[in-house]
């Protein structure tokens, strides 16, 4: 999930704003793709981010973690936005 931890737990926001991960890391090159090594997200493998696939969903499709929540440093979360923006055509 990428939109803020205030709006997401806003019981009015029924949504969540997320940038969907793939294992597929060979196409990591891509300009609006994010590598996230598997030691920085706690994830079992390396992924990438794919910014041009933002979406919503929904909270009640949601369901609780298994285990702790994942979270990346502020600065790749800075460097998220900076390739969501290029997706969007905005740089």
């Amino acid at each position: 999930m990428v939109s803020s931890e205030a709006r997401n737990r806003r019981d009015a926001a029924s949504t969540v704003l997320a940038v969907p991960l793939s294992a597929s890391v060979h196409k990591a090159d891509s300009p609006t793709h994010l590598l996230l090594l598997a030691g920085e997200t706690g994830l079992a493998a390396d992924s990438i981010a794919r910014a041009e696939d933002i979406t919503v969903a929904s909270k009640t499709n949601l369901i609780e973690p298994r285990s702790r929540l994942r979270t990346v440093s502020d600065r790749r979360v800075c460097e998220l936005s900076t390739i969501v923006k290029i997706a969007m055509g905005c740089l």
